[in-house]
Order: C-alpha cells, then sequence, then structure tokens
C-alpha cells in the first residue's frame, strides 16, 4: 500500500506498524531516515522565528492557512491513503487542505483523518490506521505494549493522597501563555500530578497570566509546540520577564523543566508513553528515578534555568 503522511505523529503511527510511507510531511522526522521522503508539504510561517513572531505569522495566514499541498507530487506519488488530521490547522496540514488537493489529481486515495483529544484517541488511531493498511494484528501488539508501559506509571501513582500531588502548569506557547490540552491532563494525572487549569480533552488555549498565578502551579512544564530545546533556549524570556513569575511557587522552589515538546509532549503518537514515563521523575521523583524512561531524560527534558542560564550567555557581548 501506498501510504502518505501529512503530520510527524501520523509518519511515527505507520512506522510502528512496520511500514513506510511514500510521502510525508516537511516536518516529518522521525524514526530516523523518514526526512529524506519526499516532502508533500510546506509551511508559510518561519518556524525559525521567535514565539511571539510565529504566533503574529499565524494571525496573519489566517485567510490563505499556514501550509501548502504540492499536488503534483502528491499527484505522481499516487497515493492509495492519506493519513491527515482534523485536530488543528496550525499545527499540521488539516483535513481540509488535503480534500482540496486530492480534489486536483486523477487518484482517489483513501483519506483517514485523525483527531486525537486523549491518549485514548491516540491509541484508537493507532488501531484505524492498522485496519486501513491492514495491519490490525500488529497495531493490537503496539497497542498492548503501550498500554503496558502506561499501566506500569498508573500502578505507582494510583494511591498518592491528593495533598502529594503537584499542581501542575504545562505550557505549549510562550507568548501568548498557552495551557496544553488534549492529552497533556491525562499525562500529568497518570505521573503523579493535578492539572487544574485543563481536563483531558480540553484544546490548548490562551489563558490570562493572572489566572496562572493564581492557581500557582507547583511545578511548570515548558513545552513550546513545535520547539525543540534549543529554540525554547531562545524564548525563556517570554515567561523570565513576566510579572510575577519569580513569584510562582514553581520557580521558587526550582521546579521549573523545560521539554522538547516538538518530538514529545505535542506529538499524538506513540512517543507520547516517552513523555509519560519522562514526566513521571519530574512530577514524582521519589516515586521514579531518571533512569525510568527507555530514552534518556536528559534527551526529553532539563531544569528550566539551564535554558535560561544559556540564553543570558548567548546574549552577553564577546570580550
Amino acid at each position: 500500500m501506498r501510504i502518505v503522511t501529512t503530520l510527524p505523529s501520523a509518519t511515527e503511527t505507520v512506522a510502528a506498524l512496520g511500514l513506510e510511507p511514500v510521502g510525508v510531511s516537511h516536518e516529518c522526522d522521525h524514526p530516523p531516515g523518514v526526512e529524506s521522503l519526499p516532502s508533500v508539504t510546506d509551511s508559510r510561517i518561519d518556524a525559525e522565528a521567535s514565539s511571539g513572531e510565529i504566533d503574529q505569522q499565524v494571525l496573519d495566514n489566517s485567510e490563505a492557512g499556514v501550509y501548502d499541498v504540492d499536488v503534483g507530487l502528491l499527484e505522481s506519488l499516487e497515493p492509495d491513503l492519506i493519513v491527515t488530521q482534523g485536530m488543528c490547522d496550525v499545527c499540521a496540514v488539516d483535513e481540509v487542505v488535503i480534500e482540496n488537493a486530492v480534489d486536483q489529481i486523477d487518484s482517489d486515495p483513501e483519506i483517514l483523518t485523525t483527531d486525537p483529544h486523549s491518549v485514548a484517541d491516540v491509541l484508537d488511531d493507532l488501531e484505524r490506521i492498522g485496519r486501513a493498511t491492514g495491519r490490525e494484528d500488529r497495531a493490537r501488539e503496539v497497542r498492548a505494549e503501550l498500554e503496558s508501559r502506561i499501566e506500569t506509571v498508573q500502578n505507582r501513582t494510583a494511591d498518592l493522597a491528593p495533598d502529594d500531588r503537584p499542581r501542575v502548569a504545562v505550557f505549549d506557547w510562550t507568548d501568548p501563555v498557552m495551557i496544553a490540552g488534549h492529552w497533556t491532563a491525562d499525562l500529568v494525572e497518570w505521573a503523579g500530578g493535578t492539572y487544574g487549569l485543563a481536563d483531558s480533552g480540553d484544546r490548548s488555549r490562551p489563558r490570562e497570566w493572572n489566572r496562572i498565578r493564581e492557581y500557582d502551579p507547583e511545578l511548570v512544564v515548558v513545552a513550546p509546540c513545535g520547539f525543540g530545546l534549543e529554540q525554547t533556549a531562545e524564548n525563556t524570556a517570554d515567561l523570565t520577564e513576566r510579572e510575577g513569575w519569580d513569584d510562582l511557587t514553581a520557580v521558587r522552589e526550582g521546579r521549573v523543566w523545560a521539554m522538547d515538546g516538538h518530538h514529545y509532549l505535542n506529538r499524538p503518537g506513540p512517543r507520547l508513553v516517552d513523555t509519560l514515563e519522562a514526566l513521571a521523575p519530574i512530577v514524582q521523583p521519589e516515586l521514579f528515578d531518571e533512569s525510568t524512561p527507555p530514552v534518556a531524560l536528559e534527551e526529553i527534558a532539563v531544569p528550566f534555568e539551564t535554558l535560561v542560564d544559556r540564553s543570558e550567555a548567548d546574549a552577553r557581548p564577546e570580550p
């Protein structure tokens, strides 16, 4: 079967089923090697800009749309199946853009649209893609493996008293500040925290800074959508220069972390379980050690202060 994927999580899901797409999106970079596959999409946004500048670019392109599809390339790939998404027209190419592109080509591929808002939805999508590609058995195996790893974390935190669960805030954008929604509440609760600013399934959305100060998180995780740790380091001032930042309990107690949002928190695919296993020792260090994740924790998350120090060092003029 000839498969085209239009977002990184779809590419990772297809790969978990033992398949390789014939075409991917411009953002697909995992597993290693997929970045060399033909890219059927492009973005009008300068992804290297600051968080505030990117937000403005998105607003400026609200009518034209953020993404383009290379219709000629798509036609030449002759796909049987296109896996796209309907969750967010900013995060990745959405189903409407793909449907318009398919209307312009001769072939008539099946379009499978994912729209996950919880971890359960992500696992259901895994099985949906498995059925669409004839890999039902493999999809069930992968799901069982992922659920087993989730259960291992849940079992360690299940008996925590409410007072032992820190108030957690996860930012998936910093200018404006946005609270991560969708599956994030699941991950935080399973890791042993309380996620009081959003419920499972809520969409990510901007929050008034005063509301966050009132919530006074005891743990903050900064994981901007599309940003790795290096780019997050370039935008730390979005938070550190806000009024009241230094007064937050999480900041005063040194419990602010930066996470690779691009590869982990913001991709609704199999590696969300890696994200859970990385969150667990951050949220409940007494119950988990840093060797818990299958990927070294420092590859996923680092203390935020490390990035602040790096940003300040980069800003100093050379002697």
